[in-house]
């Protein structure tokens, strides 16, 4: 099938997210895990590329976006949405604004809109602020992101230092009057010179609004949960047949292995959870790591049976990240904690594991490339933008879910396994 949008997300967990939402609809979603090195052959209406550009330097995020963009045009993509997390995870010096200018320019538009809204996981933006449930972005938990943390709420400030044209607001009084008011100040904020437009969104109906407004920009940028409506609003236009195939999950064994890299309170709160089940548990320290390497941890995973679905995890609070960060760095310390939890699911897959439940999106990018996975069929979502997704590694089917380390209840691992049974 021809593939009419290109949607590029800037880490792992992101791109599961998109595809998960995407594939609501019933029409056909393809994940690429990087950029294909062949050509694009067998193509879904929608594919998504999954990058691992977030925290990446400025210049290498542009530029494996921008091949990404050159593989969805030679697959014929005509419209394309560029995904970031719907915290807006991203410092005074990039990426998001830097690869939305980029793509801008190669696409030749002069305006794009940033919605990173997703009402039902609890994100929300009023008046250009956004919100994680009732609390403003910098008073939540992200306030402490030991990568990007957000310390101003506020979306047109955090991305005017990361752009060269102008940002502005199309704001909720002008989203709730509909399609066509908003389509009026976008026009009246381009004729002003406004490339870079944050759009309010409280409730799932203005995703509605925004979307339809904004179906015809050859680029669109935001959360997810924007990107959801698409679908059906091009099946009504007419580019696209409606196909509803489903997914046939494949027959799996129950050998299951869950790794946790992130360190959001939510996930803190899943990692409690799971461990009050009795299930058994390995916690790996950075600085036992960078003294003694990753031997206590694998000899660990050898001995376990993988049917009692053990969990390796280096989820810490905000304090034990810090003391980590400042003895060892912040980008050895993450890449210590990656690199383990990579060599893990490979040991754990040679082992015999066949379902992988992964948390955090640096881990899930680390876990995903040491497994040699590339393309994911996109199953039943567990929550709200996590997917099960469905792939082959070293030459085994497996299941595999990639969850951002704010989504999903505090039950979310006991629940995915659950989920995979009864799909």
């Amino acid at each position: 099938m021809p593939t009419l949008m290109g949607c590029i997300a800037d880490d792992f967990t992101g791109a599961t997210d998109l595809a998960g939402l995407l594939a609501r609809s019933g029409i056909k979603v393809s994940l690429r895990i990087g950029v294909p090195e062949t050509a694009p052959v067998d193509t879904a209406a929608f594919e998504v590329i999954a990058l691992k550009s977030r925290t990446a330097p400025v210049a290498e995020a542009v530029a494996d976006t921008r091949a990404a963009l050159d593989w969805l045009k030679t697959a014929g993509a005509t419209r394309f949405f560029w995904k970031y997390c719907s915290t807006f995870d991203s410092t005074a010096e990039g990426n998001i604004g830097p690869v939305a200018e980029a793509l801008m320019q190669e696409l030749g538009t002069d305006q794009t809109i940033y919605c990173p809204a997703f009402p039902e996981n609890g994100r929300s933006i009023f008046m250009g602020n956004l919100f994680v449930g009732q609390q403003p972005l910098a008073e939540s938990p992200m306030k402490d992101h030991p990568l990007t943390p957000m310390r101003d709420s506020n979306l047109m400030r955090l991305l005017a230092p990361q752009v060269t044209r102008p940002v502005g607001l199309a704001d909720r009084l002008t989203v709730a009057k509909g399609a066509e008011a908003l389509r009026d100040k976008l026009a009246a904020l381009k004729a002003d010179g406004v490339a870079h437009v944050v759009v309010d969104a409280v409730a799932d109906e203005d995703l509605g609004i925004i979307a339809d407004a904004c179906r015809d920009m050859v680029l669109m940028t935001g959360g997810s949960a924007v990107a959801m409506p698409l679908p059906q609003l091009y099946i009504a236009d007419g580019l696209l047949a409606a196909d509803a195939d489903g997914v046939t999950a494949p027959h799996l064994a129950a050998d299951t292995v869950l790794l946790s890299g992130s360190c959001s309170v939510m996930t803190r709160a899943q990692v409690a959870a799971y461990q009050s089940t009795g299930a058994p548990s390995f916690r790996l320290d950075p600085l036992a790591l960078a003294k003694d390497g990753p031997g206590a941890a694998l000899d660990w995973l050898a001995a376990q049976n993988l049917k009692t679905k053990p969990l390796i995890y280096a989820t810490a609070d905000p304090a034990e990240v810090k003391a980590a960060q400042e003895q060892l760095g912040v980008a050895k310390a993450g890449a210590l904690v990656e690199d383990v939890l990579a060599a893990c699911a490979t040991a754990a897959r040679d082992k015999g594991a066949r379902r992988f439940v992964v948390a955090g999106g640096e881990t899930s990018g680390a876990v995903t490339k040491a497994l040699g996975v590339t393309q994911l069929t996109i199953g039943a979502e567990i929550a709200p933008g996590v997917p099960w997704t469905f792939c082959q590694s070293g030459g085994h089917d497996i299941a595999l879910t990639l969850k951002s380390g704010n989504f999903g209840a505090e039950t979310f691992f006991a629940d995915a396994l659950i989920n995979l049974e009864t799909t």
